[in-house]
């Protein structure tokens, strides 16, 4: 039986992607043997304007408008030290060649970018890696060993969501069919906020967080999407509601995503960056995130953020959600989801924070992973941790 030892992430410079690669490589023992290569897209200019086209088609296009117009290719943005270019065919020889030492690679990918890359390296090595593609790739899933995505990727199949098609655009909308053997479906995303990490950080960020006032509400904004539309009206109305829960607060902390957007932000700085019992993070490092998931008593988070959700969710303390009455299509449906399991409820500056419910805490990574381990013994061979 041969031995996965070591295992390969490629991602697609989101955050939000890799982390769930990375969480799914915890749960399996993985964390600490894995390289990193990222698929880099052009960006800037008439680029942004061509994220549609698959990567290799758009960076073919970049550099035929670059000759054309005579000038040097644009430099491409800067990976990390630890992380490399993602190329099938290098990686294709380094699964080889590690095959041929009796170690097979897990391959581990997440992000619409990475789906070529990923497929070609399995075509170009079928039987020395095996491929895992998270998030749904809308098409022919038989490239891939196994797909693991969020059970909200086949809303598009459900009697609502048709009715909200138009019938002759029902055959472009994918997924087209139900899920089959080459899939695991999760409630959420997919993070790396296990018990250990939760008690490492728990432990790190004590001293900062520990002795503040209880109870302690910690407060993620996201920034919208396309099917989760806000801007200033929703920082307002975030605003109001915090106001109105502060008395049943000993302390709030407030945490910005990349995505926010700088109106909304400066908006919530404008008005509680002086406030005693209100600290918003300035964005620098240290990124307090996994401090605020272990010590937290409660969160509020707005709707538009998935992994955000899935993260809070995890954890069995009360969540609540904002802004989940602007958000459409599959995204209302994993709030709808979430709702039904007691996970979550609405944030309408109502609530007492001291108030605590009990619900299963999501415990997606974990399953996922257990998948994975069954897939693999399947074809014969097993993870190092698991021997």
């Amino acid at each position: 039986m041969r031995v996965i030892s070591r295992a390969i992430v490629i991602g697609n410079g989101v955050a939000g992607a890799q982390n769930q690669c990375i969480g799914l490589l915890r749960a399996l023992g993985l964390s600490d043997r894995y390289t990193l290569y990222r698929v880099n897209r052009p960006r800037g200019g008439i680029n942004d304007k061509l994220r549609w086209l698959p990567i290799n088609v758009h960076k073919q296009l970049d550099g035929a408008v670059e000759w054309i117009r005579g000038k040097p290719a644009k430099k491409l943005m800067p990976f990390p030290a630890e992380s490399r270019e993602a190329d099938a065919r290098h990686i294709a020889k380094v699964a080889q060649q590690a095959f041929e030492r009796d170690s097979p690679i897990l391959v581990v990918a997440s992000g619409h970018d990475t789906i070529s890359i990923a497929s070609s390296i399995k075509k170009l090595v079928p039987d020395n890696v095996f491929l895992v593609q998270i998030q749904h790739p809308r098409s022919r899933l038989h490239r891939f060993d196994l797909v693991i995505t969020p059970q909200h990727d086949y809303y598009p199949l459900s009697p609502e969501a048709q009715e909200q098609i138009p019938l002759f655009l029902r055959r472009w909308v994918t997924p087209r069919k139900p899920p089959d053997k080459h899939e695991v479906l999760t409630v959420g995303a997919l993070h790396q906020a296990d018990s250990d990490a939760l008690r490492s950080a728990a432990s790190a960020w004590h001293d900062e967080m520990a002795l503040l006032s209880k109870p302690l509400l910690v407060v993620f904004v996201g920034g919208p999407t396309r099917h989760c539309r806000y801007g200033a009206d929703l920082a307002m109305q975030l605003i109001a509601s915090i106001k109105s829960v502060l008395p049943t607060c000993g302390s709030i902390r407030i945490s910005f995503s990349r995505r926010t957007p700088k109106i909304v932000s400066e908006i919530i700085l404008t008005e509680f960056s002086n406030h005693p019992r209100v600290y918003i993070w300035n964005g620098q490092d240290p990124n307090p995130h996994m401090g605020h998931l272990a010590l937290a008593d409660a969160f509020v988070i707005t709707a538009d953020s998935v992994s955000m959700l899935s993260e809070a969710c995890s954890t069995g303390k009360p969540v609540y959600v904002i802004g989940a009455e602007r958000c459409t299509w599959k995204f209302s449906h994993f709030i709808r989801t979430l709702h039904s399991r007691g996970a979550v409820r609405p944030f309408t500056g109502t609530e007492n924070i001291c108030e605590k419910w009990e619900y299963a805490p999501l415990d997606d990574t974990e399953k996922a992973a257990g998948e994975v381990i069954k897939a693999v013994a399947e074809r014969g061979w097993r993870l190092l941790p698991y021997c």
